[in-house]
């Protein structure tokens, strides 16, 4: 199913998807249409049984996404603000995707951007990309998930230096900090990505789906609560053809032919 989208493009790529915010006179900054139609292709993609994992980058070289479209802040009431974020967020579904989801980040990735960064599966980026959360700067915070996804994935004490001082770090800190997962030169950049990204396709969709639950729960449960809900997922895994084909691949030393089913 092919669809269009004023912001954004999605191409596909055998199994993986390739979202592309679109908005490069902006630096790809979110404003509201771009997240209505970031979560709508997301919808679309759900549905997409060939589509086993979905790719988000910005347009052009020089930013990923700068953050949040600050013109739309300007005449918002406290009221309207709230109401509007209560709604369907585009970090909640990109977080809640049942398929991975990865951000090639070639640029400036800056608070909304940083967001949607956080609440992908992981985060693949250039030399030349940067991080931070700004919004101190506006007198506002991260609203975006920031104080909570940031805080989980590098610890309180880097996470609360980084939102109160709005400070931008570069590629390497971010790797050091465990905020991306690889930093490759800007030329590499989509080749790495895509290859990550096709290696992880190659694997059981039921699997994946079941194994990104779990990580994920690991986040947001005790760990009496996580290890019960890994057996169940585990268990799940013993109800696909799947899990047949695996088995029985490895067995006959041979490459699996996974179907999802």
């Amino acid at each position: 199913m092919s669809q269009s989208y004023e912001t954004l493009l999605v191409e596909r790529r055998e199994r993986v998807a390739l979202i592309t915010i679109n908005r490069p006179e902006k630096r790809n900054a979110l404003n509201i249409q771009t997240r209505e139609e970031g979560a709508a292709a997301l919808d679309a993609l759900r549905d997409e049984e060939n589509i086993r994992v979905v790719v988000i980058t910005g347009a052009g070289d020089k930013a990923f996404i700068a953050g949040a479209d600050i013109a739309e802040f300007a005449n918002r009431t406290a009221v309207t603000q709230r109401d509007m974020m209560l709604g369907r967020s585009l970090f909640t579904a990109i977080d809640t995707f049942p398929k991975p989801v990865i951000a090639m980040v070639n640029g400036y990735c800056l608070g909304g951007g940083c967001e949607l960064a956080l609440a992908c599966d992981m985060r693949i980026a250039s030399e030349t990309a940067s991080f931070g959360q700004p919004e101190i700067n506006l007198g506002i915070i991260p609203g975006g998930g920031g104080t909570q996804r940031l805080t989980r994935l590098i610890g309180e004490g880097k996470a609360m230096e980084l939102i109160l001082t709005g400070d931008i770090i570069d590629a390497q800190t971010a790797f050091m900090l465990g905020l991306v997962n690889a930093v490759v030169p800007a030329a590499d950049l989509e080749a790495k990505t895509m290859e990550i990204a096709n290696r992880i396709s190659e694997k059981s969709p039921i699997a994946l789906r079941m194994a990104k639950e779990g990580v994920k729960t690991a986040a947001r449960a005790n760990l009496d609560e996580g290890l019960r809900r890994e057996v169940d997922l585990f268990a799940l895994c013993f109800s696909s053809e799947d899990k047949d084909e695996g088995v029985r691949a490895f067995l006959e030393k041979r490459k699996p032919e996974f179907k999802g089913k």
